[in-house]
This record gives structure tokens, C-alpha cells and sequence, in this order.
């Protein structure tokens, strides 16, 4: 079944779509049954993070077709800024 951004972010106005954006990082590890998947994309500071069951090809170097929204995260204390992705595609 294909999700359509459009109406994903109709029906949620906090989502935010982007469409082409060069990847420059993807890092995969494992927590508990789900793999961590975290991308650094062309022009933007904040990391973007989605949870998938197995691993993904490296999306390093690919253009992708994100749907996401923004989330805090602390760490020791010290809160972060990232991006909770919940669709993507490849461009």
C-alpha cells in the first residue's frame, strides 16, 4: 500500500515533507529488536531517525523523499533537537 505524503501532511500539520534531499550520512545499529537507522542530510544540521525491523542498503550518497516531524531527545541531561521520520522514499 503507498502512503501519499500529501495527505499524510493534510491530515497532520506538524509533519513536514522534503522532497530530493541528498543524504551524507546513514548509520544502522541494533536497539533491543529494531534497527536504529540515523540520517545527516545535505544542508541541515539536525540528525533524522526512523526505527525499521532489518537493515537497509546505505542510503549514504542517495537522494530520498522524507516525511517527518520534529522532536526533542535528551541525552545526559542535555536536550537535542532531531527529526522523527515516518515515511521515506528513495528520490
Amino acid at each position: 500500500m503507498q502512503s501519499d505524503p500529501k495527505k499524510l501532511v493534510d491530515k497532520n500539520k506538524n509533519l513536514t515533507h522534503s522532497e530530493l534531499m541528498k543524504v551524507i550520512s546513514h548509520v544502522q545499529r541494533e536497539q533491543d529488536d529494531w534497527i536504529l537507522h540515523t540520517l545527516m542530510v545535505d544542508g541541515c544540521d539536525v540528525p533524522f531517525k526512523f526505527k525499521r525491523k532489518g537493515n537497509y542498503k546505505s542510503l549514504k550518497g542517495a537522494r530520498v523523499n522524507m516525511t517527518y516531524y520534529s522532536q526533542q531527545e535528551t541525552v545526559a541531561g542535555m536536550s537535542f533537537e532531531m527529526m522523527k521520520v515516518v515515511r521515506i522514499k528513495r528520490g
